[in-house]
């Protein structure tokens, strides 16, 4: 004999040789003459080691005390305990004791991949829910995303989240960012009008205007857009002289900004700026260029200094004849002089009478000598 106790959370199933005789709540039991006893708890599903649960749902006991639920193939069923979620069945038979707790269920189709707005968003952050059974597309505040259901378009998502049960059909999103784009491109060589060889390299500006024909209608439309302006760029460059390029970049900007914008209803776009970003010569035709650029500098360094040096004179000239007509600017002038020599003189010694200014004068003159 074997004394079994059953607490009220849980249910005892009474076998007898084998064979399921019914349910004992809680209590305490004594087993003998081959009876047993399984204890299982009242707040799980209902089940049993010794015992399939469609032979337990043939005792009418058991299957009046149990809440029975069927899951169809390609279903989900979430289970709300009180209010709170409890966990997810897939397809199969099901039973759950009644114990005096609210149970609710919501019954969800993974055959349509997209998750109903009837699915509280919460399941998804507690842990519970695996994460095998389910996939989160997040679209940023800057994207937007296209869906395909095996491989086929369905729809465009805005920014937010997204969840779609993992079934049979394969999910798939695509972001595309919805933000001003830049690009730089660079130019193949091409020869000028007058036969220099160069190449360009350009920045172009542009937002995406249709996310589904620029995927569905247009083969990289990254590269059709790289192909356009290169070949604005070939048809400038081949029509104009080096010199001519050189000093009219935004001319060069402008014809290749315009080529762009004229593209921009086949390629599902829209530009807003095509600038040249640099000019690379040959290395010979930069030598030569800067072999120009150093004599032109030259050349305007050399008027500036004949420009001041005439204007020097000019200035002496003058002062010559400003104090050839006032003899006491004239004396200033002469004091003036003496000071700057003064500075370079250690000690002036005076002998004899006469006008000291004179004697200074004749000093300063022999020492300069």
């Amino acid at each position: 004999m074997k004394k079994v106790i059953i607490n009220e959370n849980e249910r005892g199933l009474l076998f007898k040789n084998g064979r399921f005789m019914g349910v004992l709540t809680a209590g305490k039991y004594h087993t003998y003459g081959g009876k047993t006893i399984e204890v299982v708890s009242a707040d799980k599903l209902v089940s049993s080691a010794n015992c399939s649960l469609n032979d337990l749902l043939k005792n009418k006991q058991l299957a009046q005390m149990v809440k029975v639920v069927e899951v169809p193939a390609e279903h989900i069923l979430l289970h709300f305990a009180d209010g709170n979620f409890s966990g997810a069945l897939l397809s199969g038979r099901y039973a759950f004791w009644e114990n005096g707790r609210k149970r609710e269920f919501l019954l969800e189709d993974m055959s349509q991949p997209e998750v109903s707005d009837t699915v509280p968003e919460y399941i998804f952050h507690l842990g519970r829910l695996s994460t095998q059974l389910y996939t989160r597309v997040e679209v940023a505040q800057y994207n937007k995303a296209r869906l395909y259901f095996d491989k086929k378009f369905v729809r465009l998502l805005e920014p937010g989240t997204y969840y779609f049960w993992l079934s049979n059909t394969n999910v798939e999103a695509e972001l595309v960012d919805t933000r001003a784009t830049q690009m730089t491109i660079t130019g193949q060589e091409v020869l000028t009008q007058d036969k220099v060889s160069l190449r360009l390299n350009v920045v172009c500006t542009y937002k995406i205007t249709d996310y589904i024909k620029i995927r569905t209608e247009i083969d990289d439309y990254t590269e059709q857009i790289r192909s356009a302006a290169q070949l604005a760029m070939r048809e400038y460059i081949g029509r104009n002289r080096l010199d001519d390029i050189l000093a009219n970049k935004d001319d060069l900007s402008k014809y290749v900004f315009d080529r762009l914008k004229e593209r921009e209803k086949d390629m599902y776009v829209e530009f807003s700026e095509a600038a040249v970003k640099d000019i690379i010569l040959p290395g010979e035709i930069r030598d030569i260029m800067n072999t120009v650029l150093v004599a032109e500098k030259r050349a305007q360094a050399n008027v500036i200094t004949r420009r001041e040096e005439v204007a020097s004179t000019r200035s002496l000239l003058n002062t010559a004849k400003l104090m050839e007509e006032n003899q006491t600017l004239y004396k200033l002038k002469e004091l003036e002089f003496i000071e700057r020599i003064c500075e370079n003189v250690g000690s002036i010694n005076l002998n004899g009478s006469g006008d000291i200014l004179t004697q200074l004068v004749s000093l300063t003159s022999k020492h300069s000598e």
